[in-house]
This record gives structure tokens, C-alpha cells and sequence, in this order.
């Protein structure tokens, strides 16, 4: 078992199925208790004349449902937050710690905010980055430090210090082999169907991963960057030891 728990923190409903819906299905697998945490409502996944956008944030909230059963996904929150426009906001970090103080992860799982476009053919979604970046304050300082956000100490949530940071990023460090579990990857991915009619979302995956794998001796593969932070010396040898096993299985090594 890698890890006991993992939380996935995401910006629209189908990011977690495109960011490491194979390491989730492999975990889930393995016996981790896997949970997300969806930020925004995805009301702004359509461009249909017409749709209106609560009709749409209900398509994909029942299209993340489905994909999570696929999956295996614990449970999944929806913390409501308006699809294109999120902001590093007091409110949006609030949300996002008071589930990583919830659901008190061995790893939390997010997106690279420093991501802002990719090989000249793509423009990384603001949202995206806003959210990595709403992950990292959850880190440091908010969920560990008491002060902070003392409101969510009343509603019963207790500090808590994340012991494992993946951030899935372009220059992985660590890789899953997600070779066994990327046919359930794609399967999760086909429930988004309001946002993949006409996108060749499985070539697109396969090739991503297979070109991932190679760097790490895989067939297929998905690379985080990984981040230790909790330490003996701060009196948690058991989490550490549950997060250097977490590795055990990928292939760590630097780009290239």
C-alpha cells in the first residue's frame, strides 16, 4: 500500500481524471482511501447558444460522480466556487483547508501553479493555477497553523500537518506506472462526455502517458513533483515512513 489516504485537489470536474486518474485508480486498487476535493462548479463547460450555467454545473457534477465510481474514488466535495473565475481569495483558501483538515491526507495530490503553457500548443486555464496555488497555501501556513482560519477550529477541525505534496508537473522527479490502470483512466475520463464530444481525449492520454513511461522505463506512466515534509526529527517517523513507501514501485529520476 502506498498510502493510507490520499486527497486530490482540482479546479474543474474532469481535471483529476486528466491529471493522475491512472495513479488514482492504481491506489485505489492498492487499498488507498482516495478522496477529491472539486473547486469550482464547472459552469463554464459549454459553449452551446443556450446553456445556462446551472444546468451545466449539474451535467458535471453526475459526469465527476460516474467517474469517480469508475475509479474507486472515496468521496467527493464540491466546494462550489464559480468555474473561471477563481481567485487566490481568503475564502477559497479557507475551503480548501478545511478539507485538507477533514479528510487529514498522507498525501495531498494538486496541479503545478507555475504551469502557465506547454510546448507552444497549449495555455494552461488561470483556475488551474489558482488552485495549485490554493494547495500550497494549505501546506504552508494554513492547515498546520492554528491561527489560521481559527473559525474552522470551532466547526471541529484541528490543525494538521500534510506529510506528502505530489504536484503533477512537467518536471516529474517521481513516476507512477499507471500501465495496468489506464484503460480505467480513459473509462473515467469518457463519463465527462458534455466536454469530449469531438476531442481525441484517449490518443491524447495514451500518448502523454506512453511519452511519460519512456523517461521512466514504463509502458505508461504519469510524473509527479514530490515533496517529504514531514521528517523524523519532528517526532513523525511513521508518516515518513508511510511517504518514502509511497515511492516505492515509481522510478525516481531528474528530466531528461
Amino acid at each position: 500500500m502506498r498510502f493510507a489516504r490520499a486527497l486530490v485537489v482540482f479546479a474543474h470536474p474532469d481535471d483529476a481524471e486528466f491529471m493522475c486518474g491512472g495513479t488514482v485508480a492504481a491506489w485505489a486498487r492498492e487499498g488507498t482511501e482516495v478522496h477529491y476535493a472539486c473547486i469550482t462548479d464547472g459552469s463554464a463547460g459549454s459553449n452551446e447558444p443556450g446553456a445556462v450555467r446551472e444546468e451545466i454545473a449539474r451535467t458535471r457534477e453526475r459526469e465527476l460522480r460516474e467517474a469517480c465510481e469508475v475509479l474507486g474514488v472515496r468521496s467527493v466535495s464540491f466546494l462550489g466556487f464559480v468555474d473561471g473565475s477563481l481567485e487566490l481569495t481568503m475564502d477559497l483558501r479557507r475551503a480548501v483547508t478545511r478539507e485538507v483538515r477533514r479528510i487529514r491526507p498522507d498525501v495531498l495530490v494538486g496541479p503545478d501553479p507555475s504551469r502557465r503553457w506547454a510546448r507552444g500548443e497549449y495555455i494552461n486555464h488561470p483556475d488551474h493555477r489558482v488552485a495549485g496555488e490554493a494547495v500550497l497555501c494549505a501546506v504552508n501556513p494554513d492547515a498546520p497553523t492554528r491561527p489560521q482560519f481559527s473559525e474552522l477550529l470551532d466547526e471541529g477541525f484541528e490543525p494538521f500537518e500534510v506529510p506528502s505534496l505530489w504536484l503533477t508537473a512537467e518536471d516529474a522527479d517521481t513516476f507512477v506506472d499507471v500501465t495496468e490502470t489506464i484503460d480505467v483512466k480513459i473509462e473515467a475520463l469518457g463519463r465527462h462526455r458534455s466536454q469530449l464530444a469531438g476531442f481525441p481525449a484517449e490518443e491524447l492520454v495514451r500518448d502523454r502517458a506512453r511519452e511519460l513511461g519512456a523517461r521512466a522505463g514504463m509502458e505508461y506512466a504519469e510524473g509527479f513533483r514530490t515533496f517529504a515534509l514531514v521528517r523524523p526529527d519532528d517526532g513523525e517517523e511513521a508518516t515518513l515512513e508511510a511517504a518514502e513507501a509511497s515511492v516505492e514501485g515509481a522510478v525516481e529520476g531528474a528530466d531528461g
